[in-house]
């Protein structure tokens, strides 16, 4: 299938972002959009956001900080900032051409050129964040976009803490200029609800006071694009567009377990695509938290014991080494256990992406969908009424037939 663009979406955005009206002003100050894992939140932005951003001229950085969950927040950044003054020196590169096209600025024929060492920045005594990113500005008169998906990493560290503080430095010193030739404007994405917040809310933040917004979630446009897709390559089975929305909302609105459900689907009978369906969409829903969890297995039951902890804390869970939590872990793996055990475990976890830490000894599950469905197995939850059986499906799942909603609408 081709891709589901969200263009007017992204349009929306990048006018709101760029060309900001009286009531979005405070966007300027940062932008931070929290969504769960795996509903299309780096896809939106890669293919979507970025481009709109582009076409209207701004510079955009984009940084992924789970493409390395080891490495220092602040190096990727630097990475990506020092990779971006690369391709503003390189004369032919697309990033050059842009600008010159759509902003009509002067170049030269040697492209960009810098009074600072691209290496040095970031690094300490190097020239600052806000230093090379305000020349940036001043040079190419333009807009520059920052955006940092999987933004809650910069929380697991000092060094993710002041590194926030320099992208804030950077906006303090680039948009209050009264004839100031472009703006800097950050975006902040991740996937853990409570954390992103956090990033806007916490006294000691940053962006305290930034504006904070859930994720756009896919809707029930894109389930109709699917189906007349479908329609569309005569496939046997297709589920109404009612029936099929309700279970893409079942599946947290993860697309990729959508396309997945509709392949299952094919090859089940035709004629009860509509019973058969929500079946399949409990039954992958079952099967994406067990392959998040199996991580969690794989690392004894120490592991599982600590992430129940973690996993019972509404917003963090504190004190994983306290007298208390060790007797815990004791009862669980049937045997003793030292606070040096359940740090290393810990770190291993982190490592894993399982869990993460948010604060100093304070931690929480990566993916609330996950932290969900532990829980509910946990306490033997099962969806009431009448269940239908689907071959293949993990056993003793019950599975509660869907009824027919509107189309889902996420966001007015």
């Amino acid at each position: 299938m081709t891709y589901f663009k969200r263009t007017p979406l992204a349009t929306q955005m990048a006018q709101q972002l760029l060309n900001p009206g009286v009531l979005d002003q405070g966007l300027r100050s940062g932008l931070f959009i929290a969504g769960q894992r795996r509903t299309g939140k780096t896809t939106f932005l890669r293919q979507d956001l970025i481009p709109a951003l582009e076409e209207r001229g701004a510079i955009v950085v984009y940084v992924d900080l789970w493409s390395d969950t080891k490495a220092d927040p602040a190096a990727l950044v630097n990475a990506a900032v020092r990779r971006t003054l690369e391709d503003m020196q390189a004369p032919g590169s697309g990033l050059w051409d842009r600008v010159k096209r759509l902003k009509g600025v002067d170049v030269g024929a040697a492209g960009f050129k810098f009074a600072f060492n691209l290496g040095d920045v970031g690094e300490p005594g190097g020239t600052t964040l806000a230093q090379a990113l305000t020349e940036v500005v001043d040079r190419a008169k333009t807009d520059v976009v920052l955006i940092i998906d999987e933004v809650q990493q910069t929380l697991a560290s000092d060094s993710g803490a002041q590194m926030m503080l320099a992208i804030k430095a950077a906006r303090d010193a680039i948009n209050p200029r009264p004839n100031t030739p472009g703006f800097f404007i950050f975006i902040g994405t991740g996937s853990h609800r409570a954390q992103v917040a956090e990033l806007t809310r916490g006294r000691n933040q940053a962006f305290v006071g930034a504006t904070s917004i859930p994720y756009p979630t896919l809707d029930g446009e894109y389930v109709e694009y699917l189906l007349q897709e479908l329609a569309a390559q005569k496939a046997p089975a297709i589920p109404s567009l009612p029936l099929a929305t309700t279970a893409f909302e079942t599946m947290g609105f993860r697309p990729e377990e959508m396309v997945r459900a509709l392949r299952i689907l094919q090859q089940e009978n035709p004629s009860q695509a509509d019973l058969v369906f929500p079946a399949i969409a409990h039954a992958l829903k079952t099967s994406a938290a067990d392959t998040e969890l199996r991580k969690l297995e794989d690392l004894g039951t120490l592991a599982e014991a600590i992430f129940d902890r973690v996993a019972r804390a509404e917003e963090a869970a504190t004190g994983l080494y306290a007298a208390d939590a060790l007797a815990e872990y004791r009862q669980a793996v049937g045997g003793d256990v030292t606070a040096i055990q359940v740090q290393r475990m810990t770190e291993e976890m982190r490592d894993a992406n399982i869990i993460m830490r948010i604060a100093h000894g304070a931690y929480a599950v990566t993916d609330p969908f996950v932290r969900q469905a532990w829980n509910e197995r946990k306490h033997h939850l099962r969806p009431a009424g009448a269940t239908l059986a689907l071959e293949g499906a993990p056993p003793n799942v019950a599975v509660e037939p869907l009824q027919p909603k509107t189309k889902h609408k996420p966001l007015e």
